[in-house]
């Protein structure tokens, strides 16, 4: 579980869960994204990267939070009081935190992000020295050193103390990388591009991309105050950006989140791509192109029922996982998959980099664009979806759904009603104290009814 809405008694602590499906995250100064809990994450990461006599170095960055400052400077008091040395980098999109810790070659690199979450939310996830975010079974390491206390004593004095340094080309570099992933014979001259940085990490790094390949850019969502990351603005909250697209006539609309690991578009007409579809569009590009390995996608189970349609027509399956861009990334590192992604927009070129990247999504996009010279509207057409309704329902408790037999009989009801033309899911957020229900099925009006039928049952039987 990633957070409590309660904070439970100290003597409790050592039994709950840190992590959720992306890293520890919940509201900024309470338990558990407490500063003295940053510190001891710091504490428990150096322990496990120590591991010779050479001096280990972990990248640190965040998005554009208030409370980035007090999480930050914690975590690399933990990291420097075990030995480990810190390069604080400042506000960077997660996906270029990634990419620093493999071109440096630090050791590890950390992110204080609460990615689309409101700005009284953080959280901590960290990559190892391979770019990947930790594994489980690393995590549950980190969980076991920090409720323990089996690494208090160790105390390092005098020089063996980690040192700090701010790393100040930090977005430059990224900035040069991200274009290293756009062909290198096509521009962006002659396009103009909406983005909104929905005040977050990318604020400075994707505009600057997108001009320096040739587009014209207007921006949206890049003056972070400290509250207003995601706030009526982004991925979340394409709105906005769909009236700027239109009233300017743009070729593109790009909405990326708070630390710009997902990616959604609005076309030149106004109307909402989302992950599903750019996957679809990227899908059969790269089949083209003979650059899809293995003719498969890797999807996860929000995914929309149409883009298997969609990619049938290339002769590419879809691999389902379940949620979260980590087990995304899992599965296509298993079997040598080279694209996969999610609905909400993590998605993952693993030829070019190894986690969701809003930015250079974007920029593969923008490629097929220019090599068909194509609108994405004409794109976008390949993908027709099902009709979805998504509901989130705030939940006081998280159980297993078999423990709930009324819930379980709502659901066995809607799926016999559905029959093989729809499908339900419903699950517990990893990363809020919520559970969504998701009806996929031909009429909209009826899966609306469905879905309020099932988190009725579920909000009676866990907030009871």
């Amino acid at each position: 579980m990633a957070y409590r809405m309660n904070m439970p008694p100290n003597e409790e602590r050592a039994s709950q869960r840190l992590f959720g499906t992306d890293g520890v995250r919940g509201v900024a100064n309470v338990y558990p994204m407490t500063a003295e809990v940053a510190m001891q994450l710091g504490r428990a990461l150096a322990h496990l990267i120590r591991n010779g006599p050479h001096r280990h170095r972990v990248i640190i960055g965040k998005d554009t939070r208030l409370s980035g400052y007090m999480l930050e400077q914690a975590l690399a008091a933990g990291l420097i009081s075990m030995g480990v040395d810190v390069d604080l980098v400042g506000p960077l999109p997660t996906p270029g935190i990634a990419n620093l810790t493999t071109s440096m070659r630090a050791d590890a690199g950390a992110v204080i992000s609460a990615s689309h979450n409101p700005y009284q939310d953080n959280g901590i996830k960290f990559f190892w020295r391979d770019g990947f975010k930790l594994p489980d079974e690393t995590e549950a390491k980190i969980e076991e050193l920090v409720a323990s206390g089996a690494i208090d004593s160790i105390r390092p004095t005098a020089t063996k103390i980690g040192r700090a340094f701010r790393l100040e080309d930090a977005r430059g570099r990224y900035i040069v990388f991200l274009k290293t992933t756009f062909p290198r014979e096509l521009t962006l001259e002659g396009l103009t591009v909406v983005v909104d940085c929905a005040n977050g990490a990318a604020y400075k790094t994707a505009p600057a991309v997108l001009e320096e390949l040739g587009a014209k850019v207007i921006t949206l969502g890049v003056q972070p105050d400290g509250k207003n990351i995601n706030h009526k603005c982004g991925a979340l909250h394409p709105e906005n950006l769909a009236k700027c697209v239109v009233k300017n006539g743009a070729n593109l609309g790009i909405a990326l989140d708070g630390d710009a690991d997902r990616l959604i578009v609005v076309d030149e007409k106004g109307q909402v791509v989302d992950g599903d579809a750019i996957m679809a569009i990227c899908t059969g590009e790269l089949v083209t192109r003979k650059e899809l390995k293995k003719k498969t996608l890797v999807a996860t189970v929000m995914s929309n029922i149409g883009l298997e349609r969609a990619v049938a027509n290339y002769g590419v399956k879809v691999v389902r996982t379940k949620v979260g861009d980590r087990y995304v990334v899992e599965e296509m590192r298993k079997n040598g998959y080279n694209l996969g992604g999610e609905q909400s927009g993590h998605l993952i070129f693993s030829d070019h980099t190894t986690t969701g990247d809003g930015t250079l999504a974007a920029l593969q996009l923008l490629a097929v664009m220019c090599r068909q010279q194509k609108p994405v509207s004409e794109l976008a057409s390949i993908f027709q979806p099902v009709p979805q309704t998504l509901l989130n329902v705030v939940v006081k408790n998280k159980r297993e759904l078999g423990e709930l037999p009324t819930v379980m009989r709502a659901i066995q009801d809607v799926e016999k009603k559905l029959g093989k033309d729809g499908r339900v899911l419903v699950r517990f957020s990893g990363t809020e104290p919520k559970a969504r229900v998701l009806i996929e099925g031909t009429d909209a009006a009826r899966n609306e009814q469905y879905a309020q039928q099932i988190a009725q049952e579920l909000s009676a039987a866990l907030n009871g």
